[in-house]
C-alpha cells in the first residue's frame, strides 16, 4: 500500500481496493491506522470539483516504514533462495 500511495498520492480508497484485492473496509481501517501512527497524512484537494478528493502522502516515518518492509521482504526472499539452493545441491 505504501508504494501505491507514494506513486499515486491522489489514489482513491476504491482504487486501492481494486489494486490490492482487499475490501473497502480493510483499506479504510489500514489508512486510518497509518494516519494515527503518523505514517500517512491526508490533504483535501480544496480546488477540486470533487470535495471528497484526498491526497494520501507518506510522512518521513512512512518512508522509513516502507524501507523497513522492503528490507524484510528481500531478506525473506534471500533466505528462501538459500534454502532452495541447498536443497538442489543436496539432490545433485
Amino acid at each position: 500500500m505504501f508504494k501505491l500511495i507514494e506513486q499515486q498520492p491522489e489514489i482513491s480508497q476504491r482504487e486501492l481496493t481494486a489494486a490490492l484485492g482487499l475490501n473497502l473496509g480493510k483499506i479504510n481501517y489500514c489508512l486510518k491506522a497509518f494516519i494515527n501512527r503518523g505514517l500517512v497524512k491526508v490533504n483535501n484537494f480544496r480546488r477540486s470539483n470533487n470535495k471528497l478528493a484526498y491526497a494520501y502522502l507518506l510522512t518521513p516515518q512512512g518512508f522509513e516504514e516502507e524501507a523497513r518492509v522492503t528490507v524484510r521482504f528481500f531478506r525473506r526472499v534471500e533466505a528462501e533462495y538459500e534454502i532452495l539452493k541447498q536443497e538442489v545441491e543436496h539432490l545433485g
